[in-house]
């Protein structure tokens, strides 16, 4: 793979395990079923989003690239209009962050950049995708943005523990801009 072009994403490396992959997203079309009652139609529909999401990362390991970005998208689409469920936290990663990091994983560097973007439209300061933005921009060539990003990456980190691939390259590309 090449290592330019190489997420940082949780979903680029189930890519890697297509059997559990495909395990997960055979898991949440049963929990979808089995839910898809009156009472929780909601929940029937949030795990159909996920369904979808992992299943463009299962298509894409597939060698499907089409197939992936249509998914991810129909995946974010459908979550976008989706009303949060007012006792529920917000989602652990958004489907259209993961759009954003299909997109960054196959070279579509301002198509992810522009899925990140509009995830921090719906969750303002979200770190993944202030990096991911950050990064596409930086890929896309586009380095006065990337810096930016980068910057407010690392304002967001600030008290991070540890040292995240993710605070490496925030560092090495704020300075670059």
């Amino acid at each position: 793979m090449n290592t330019k072009r190489k997420s940082l994403g949780t979903c680029a490396a189930h890519a890697a395990r297509p059997g559990q992959l495909q395990d997960e997203v055979a898991e949440l079309g049963k929990l979808e079923k089995l839910l898809n009652t009156p009472s929780d139609a909601y929940w029937s529909r949030v795990a159909g989003i996920k369904r979808r999401a992992l299943g463009a990362w299962l298509l894409l390991a597939s060698g499907d690239t089409s197939g992936a970005l249509a998914a991810a998208k129909a995946a974010a689409d459908s979550e976008a209009v989706t009303e949060k469920h007012p006792i529920t936290p917000g989602e652990l990663i958004p489907a259209r962050e993961l759009e954003g990091d299909l997109n960054l994983q196959v070279g579509r560097y301002q198509d992810a950049r522009t899925a990140y973007l509009t995830t921090l439209k719906r969750e303002p300061g979200r770190a993944r995708s202030v990096f991911g933005a950050a990064r596409a921009a930086e890929l896309a060539g586009d380095k006065a943005s990337a810096a930016k990003g980068y910057q407010d990456y690392l304002r967001l980190m600030r008290h991070a523990d540890g040292d995240r691939p993710e605070l490496r390259v925030a560092r090495a590309g704020a300075k670059a801009g």
